[in-house]
């Protein structure tokens, strides 16, 4: 049996998924933009609650680049909005014609998008997600069930109060944005058995939520997230530009899943290029660990274990390993790579397109920061997610990606033969 919230909750959303999916662009529009002036009239609110969630995850001592992923500023809530406003600027995918042809007895068919129905998206200490979700969600038609984690749940209690009234003031049925309070585990685990109620789980969070998602679920789940990115400085690769492409792909937002995991660099030009990285990480706060060569070129560096070359981090630490070839190099991240996103810092052509074709990955980059991995860097606008798997969606999940094909078929009376 299913706990009460659930049920309630689940209800709501697939009575609200079929209301959702008839709505008219513009009325979507308004209830997004509705929503992003609410975040902002409601910043003092918002920040309130979310001062509560970061004084208890600093007593836990919740570490540094999680504590920022969690704590919300005025700023920060500025940007939600704007991306709310930035949703409702997209194109609405409901309702479009991808191609229509002629089929048997010249019947015509065509390829229509259509919303996926109730989507649940269980996420950890990344109250921003909450409105980001729920905006794209609604702009493609579908009704969501958020579950955030227990370290964020003021933020997103505060969050979804808002922009759900917001939401239905304007006209859109209630249910439509719901989050899920009770913080139990055996909650959690019925909502990943909600078949009757959702049509598709999403999984937003550390390496092991995204496991307990995947082998206990029975709804569908799109896989997301786990970012063990690599980036790998060829033998032939501009010193400078590789330098400034790690700190950045390392530094900037540590705690995130395109950030830098770990560092590949040749031994043709690791007694150059290491050395000289490493004193900036260094003084940036960044923890080494390193393969003996590694240690050898900067003695500050821990010993590497098997296990940091598996470690998606999501904090200031960064394994390294020299390598003696590009092949040595594509090995190791597919040994311990997620797929999710993955660099070359090369000057040479021929290279670049054999990591090109031989990385398996969502997102494989030249000469460039993994940090680009995300839906307004690659122009979607938004995004949902990153997912790392083959089947319905790879890489930043747009609106797109929230829908699915129905197919529709016009006949002046045919009959199969």
């Amino acid at each position: 049996m299913f706990n009460e919230e659930l049920l309630v909750k689940g209800e709501l959303a697939k009575e609200a998924a079929v209301c959702l999916a008839a709505l008219s662009t513009v009325l979507k529009d308004q209830a997004l933009l509705a929503m992003a002036s609410a975040l902002e009239e409601q910043e003092e609110l918002i920040l309130t609650a979310n001062e509560q969630d970061v004084l208890v995850a600093k007593k836990q001592g919740m570490s540094t680049a999680l504590l920022d992923r969690l704590t919300l500023t005025a700023a920060r809530i500025k940007d939600m909005a704007e991306g709310l406003r930035a949703i409702a600027a997209l194109q609405d995918p409901v309702g479009q014609v991808e191609e229509m042809w002629k089929g048997a007895q010249d019947i015509e068919i065509g390829r229509v998008r259509v919303p996926l129905g109730v989507i649940g998206i269980i996420y950890e200490a990344r109250p921003n997600v909450t409105a980001d979700a729920a905006g794209l969600c609604l702009k493609s038609g579908n009704a969501v069930i958020l579950k955030g984690g227990s370290d964020a749940l003021h933020s997103n209690k505060a969050i979804t109060k808002v922009i759900a009234e917001a939401a239905e003031n304007v006209g859109l049925p209630k249910g439509s944005i719901q989050l899920i309070e009770n913080t139990s585990r055996e909650v959690v685990s019925q909502l990943m058995k909600m078949n009757e109620y959702l049509d598709v789980l999403i999984p937003r969070g550390g390496a092991g939520l995204i496991r307990s998602v995947i082998q206990n679920a029975t709804v569908p789940v799109i896989q997301t997230g786990i970012g063990n990115c690599h980036v790998y400085v060829d033998s032939e690769a501009d010193l400078k530009m590789a330098e400034e492409i790690v700190l950045n792909a390392k530094i900037q937002r540590p705690g995130v899943c395109n950030a830098l995991e770990t560092l590949l660099v040749h031994e043709k030009v690791a007694s150059e290029f290491l050395p000289q990285v490493a004193a900036r990480l260094l003084e940036l706060g960044v923890e080494l660990r390193g393969d003996a060569v590694t240690q050898e070129l900067v003695p500050q560096a821990k010993a590497a274990s098997e296990e940091d070359y598996k470690t998606e981090f999501l904090d200031l630490v960064l394994a390294v390993k020299v390598v003696g070839s590009l092949d040595e190099a594509i090995k190791h991240i597919r040994c311990y790579g997620t797929q999710h996103s993955e660099a070359i810092v090369t000057e040479s052509y021929s290279k670049a397109r054999i990591f090109l074709q031989s990385i398996d990955a969502a997102a494989v980059y030249v000469n460039a920061s993994t940090r680009f991995t995300d839906g307004f860097q690659f122009g979607y606008g938004a995004e949902i997610g990153i997912s790392t798997q083959k089947l319905h969606a790879r890489g930043p999940m747009g609106l797109k990606e929230l829908t699915t094909i129905k197919h529709i078929i016009y006949g002046q009376g045919q009959v199969r033969k």
